[in-house]
């Protein structure tokens, strides 16, 4: 199953959201979206599926991703995927998903979501507008916005 784990871009400061849930993404944070989405449509992308977490800034992501990779399907926001989610919940929804698919949540969520699926302790966390994809229960690439790279992670 291919799975791309993506934490949502930057996003404005909590005081100019009023709260932490509330904020949504700076022009740099939807910026990096949009290269994180070319970075991903140049690695040839499809995805069957859009999984987000219900916060503003993580639906833009995905909004955005959407567009870039020409996602016409609905994107679904699921709870399990907020900042505080375990991490088993969102791994049976997105099991259960059509794959491939695309995950954006937040730190420190998606990197434990990571860790959760591949069975290991731990996984490095991500940057803003990163991806990390995971091809058959192993990590095969990372694409991060902010260095406009996509670099391979698995070599057989």
């Amino acid at each position: 199953m291919q799975i791309y784990l993506v934490r949502h871009g930057d996003a404005v400061p909590e005081e100019d959201a009023g709260s932490d849930r509330d904020r949504w993404l700076s022009g740099k944070g939807r910026e990096h979206a949009r290269v994180l989405g070319r970075l991903l449509r140049e690695q040839n992308v499809q995805p069957e599926a859009i999984l987000c977490s219900p916060l503003p800034r993580a639906v833009q992501t995905a909004e955005l991703l959407a567009n870039a990779l020409d996602y016409i399907g609905v994107i679904t926001s699921l709870r399990c995927l907020e900042p505080s989610a375990h991490p088993r919940i969102a791994a049976n929804e997105i099991r259960a998903a059509a794959a491939p698919v695309i995950v954006v949540s937040h730190e420190p969520a998606i990197s434990s979501l990571g860790a959760f699926l591949l069975g290991v302790p731990a996984f490095p966390q991500f940057r803003t507008a990163q991806c990390c994809a995971l091809d058959g229960g192993r990590p095969v690439f990372s694409a991060r916005a902010d260095l406009n790279l996509v670099q391979p992670l698995f070599v057989e």
